[in-house]
């Protein structure tokens, strides 16, 4: 799996990098992507048809039915569609390991299909790769990858590649937007008032957690906490109930990670580019290339289906996810609604001022 990951990030780094620009070699040479793979495909099939054609009109098929040979005109009829929608269907598969979040746990071959397809610089036919599309007996098709890439050549076939679409199964796993499904999420929890989310579907710009879960002093008024702002100042920061916030959000994210995990192979890359480490937000632009989780990835081929004990790791690291990159940023240095308590004030009387205020209220003096 490691070879596997290491060959997708060099194929995912030769495309990125500008390097090839300044080789002369290729600069000085002519690339031929002209693959022909419909000329070739249906090269014959003309005298194939009109064989099969004389052998109906002259009553000289196989069997008195010419059920054979009906069958296979039907096929050559019908081919040059399946041939488009095969290749259509493919290239949106294979297009996945362009996307800037691509897990590169799939299989590098997929990349290096289209890098060849999409005729990025050093895949071409003066470069040893060659691709073919067979039309096959049985009225499936077949494309064949061969080139420097390829141990063995890839093949894919049109009856499979159908099977896995039919099932929403994807050939090459695309990874979620972990980032909108967050964002999304953020308004759904229960933890801000409606008036705080934008026509958008978003949170408005200054929204906040309410009251109901900023933690209140015996007397009423909030328990706030003193952070030190540098030369001698301080100011209050609300302190919110933590314990009381995730059991709010827990039956929202349980429930986004139940969709999720419905398509486990969508839940595989989101554990292996963002959930595993969980990393932060600014993180994860860089997570396909730097950061991805490597050792502790998951594999499409051994670890598919998912256990329960995964499934369960998922679901907490997901919470964990979503807690300390997306909820926290508002629950951390919020200033106090009362104009008077956010003013910045003198952190040493402060102190002392909340010490007398703590042995008071207990009756300690």
């Amino acid at each position: 799996m490691e070879n596997n990951l290491n060959r997708n990030l060099f194929l995912q780094q030769f495309n990125e990098s500008d390097a090839i620009a300044y080789s002369q070699g290729f600069t000085s040479s002519t690339s031929d992507y002209n693959f022909q793979l419909l000329e070739n495909a249906y090269r014959n099939t003309g005298r194939v048809y009109a064989k099969l054609k004389l052998a109906i009109d002259s009553n000289r098929c196989q069997d008195e039915t010419c059920a054979l040979e009906l069958a296979e005109i039907k096929h050559l009829q019908e081919a040059p569609q399946l041939s488009l929608d095969f290749l259509s269907s493919l290239l949106a598969e294979l297009s996945i390991t362009d996307d800037p979040n691509f897990d590169p746990n799939n299989n590098f071959k997929y990349t290096a299909a289209n890098s060849v397809m999409t005729a990025k610089p050093g895949f071409s036919k003066s470069d040893g790769y060659s691709v073919y599309l067979d039309l096959l007996p049985n009225g499936a098709q077949q494309i064949v990858f061969i080139g420097p890439a390829f141990e063995e050549p890839l093949v894919i076939n049109n009856t499979a590649l159908n099977a896995l679409n039919e099932s929403n199964t994807s050939l090459v796993a695309p990874t979620p937007d972990i980032n909108k499904d967050m964002l999304r999420l953020l308004t759904e929890v229960g933890v801000f008032s409606p008036d705080m989310i934008g026509e958008n579907g978003e949170l408005s710009a200054g929204a906040k957690i309410t009251q109901e879960y900023v933690i209140i002093n015996p007397d009423g008024t909030p328990d706030y906490e003193i952070v030190d702002i540098g030369n001698g100042k301080g100011r209050n920061m609300l302190k919110y109930d933590l314990d009381k916030i995730e059991k709010k959000v827990s039956p929202f994210v349980n429930a986004e990670v139940a969709g999720l995990l419905s398509s486990e192979q969508d839940a595989v890359a989101a554990w292996n580019v963002y959930i595993s480490k969980g990393t932060s937000a600014e993180e994860d632009d860089q997570m396909a290339q730097n950061a991805n989780a490597s050792s502790s990835s998951w594999s499409y081929t051994e670890d598919l289906p998912l256990m329960q004990d995964k499934k369960v790791l998922f679901e907490k690291k997901y919470k964990e996810y979503f807690m300390n990159n997306y909820l926290k940023q508002f629950t951390t240095n919020q200033l106090p609604a009362v104009q008077a308590d956010a003013a910045v004030f003198d952190l040493a009387e402060a102190k002392k001022a909340k010490a007398q205020k703590f042995l008071k209220d207990n009756e300690l003096n």
